[in-house]
């Protein structure tokens, strides 16, 4: 990704976006429309978050627009879109704190330098994430080696076995991401109630994919690479052997905010900066978007769809912010010449 610098004649940005993530793209294309000399500073090395990090072959569902579209695919539309307005993109560089220089300017000091801006959306994310690990030190030489945490390419299921163990809404989409593409897809749940999107269990109910409740995961085995998967009913634990070429594990992330939850900004309980209807945090100039903010008394809706929006709304507001007088409110984009 090229690095140039689209900042205002005095070197200070209108606004600095804290991750690449969909809430950042899109926040960023939509400050292009608003001409807000922009910037984006991610940590990752690649935009496009836990999409391009986690699963960047997964079908991703609820983007308005595409009944169904590939992480990879919705990444590179977004980063194309953001790219319209030649904001300036920083990849691999960590953001450390925020601070207030003066009554117009912020400064974002980070570990390759500091960063003078006027306004900051901050769209981390869930923060720093690590995938939850079956704690049983048998799994870790099975590791990328049969044994999944994560999916990056699904060519490797191909005509295989497989055994995704979760209930949630990773668990559900990889049983029918899969179902067409391995020779057979088996899913565990340690219970029978799920935690994904309604319609997509029922599908996963209506299809091929062999669904076993109240199962859990005791062990794989293999020489080098995973052949088997023992299994057992956490009811009656008795335990059954099945043939498999890959496991997916999808047992929820370790998530973490790190320096974010230093910065002094309120917060809703320890995970969320806590932000009003026009996303502004407890410092002004800085606003949060996406799956890191909160309102004070509302459930959050992690969804990309409602990320996009929050960003949109944030960018207007911070326009506002910029120029006092001004409409939040920019026109339809359908008026502008792109």
């Amino acid at each position: 990704m090229t690095d140039t610098t689209h900042t205002n004649s005095d070197g200070i940005s209108d606004i600095s976006i804290i991750g690449a993530g969909p809430a950042g793209l899109f926040g960023s294309f939509y400050a292009g429309l608003r001409e807000m000399k922009t910037e984006i500073i991610d940590a990752l090395d690649e935009p496009g978050g836990q999409l391009t990090a986690l699963y960047p072959e997964k079908f991703i569902y609820d983007v308005p627009g595409y009944p169904k579209v590939i992480s990879r695919d919705l990444v590179k539309y977004l980063v194309e879109q953001a790219m319209m307005w030649k904001p300036a993109m920083h990849l691999g560089v960590h953001v450390q704190k925020v601070i207030r220089k003066d009554a117009q300017t912020l400064e974002l000091v980070t570990d390759k330098g500091v960063h003078a801006t006027r306004s900051v959306l901050i769209c981390a994310g869930v923060g720093a994430f690590s995938p939850k690990k079956l704690p049983n030190p048998e799994f870790v030489p099975y590791e990328n080696k049969g044994l999944y945490y994560s999916v990056r390419d699904k060519a490797i299921f191909r005509g295989k076995n497989v055994l995704v163990v979760g209930g949630g809404d990773s668990a559900v989409d990889w049983a029918l991401n899969l179902k067409d593409y391995a020779r057979h897809v088996t899913l565990i749940h340690r219970r029978d109630g799920f935690r994904a999107v309604q319609s997509s269990v029922t599908e996963m109910m209506h299809s091929d994919v062999e669904v076993k409740t109240f199962y859990e995961l005791k062990s794989v085995g293999g020489n080098g690479l995973v052949t088997s998967a023992t299994i057992f009913d956490n009811r009656t634990k008795q335990e059954t052997t099945i043939p498999v070429d890959g496991v997916i594990l999808t047992l929820g992330f370790n998530v973490d905010l790190g320096p974010i939850k230093n910065w002094g900004l309120e917060m809703v309980g320890t995970r969320y900066i806590k932000v009003n209807r026009k996303q502004e945090t407890s410092m002004p100039g800085v606003y949060a978007a996406g799956d890191i903010s909160a309102e004070e008394g509302v459930e959050p809706l992690n969804l990309i769809a409602t990320a996009f929006s929050q960003a949109c709304v944030a960018v207007n507001f911070m326009y506002q912010y910029l120029n006092p007088g001004s409409k939040a409110f920019p026109g339809h984009s359908s008026e502008k010449k792109l």
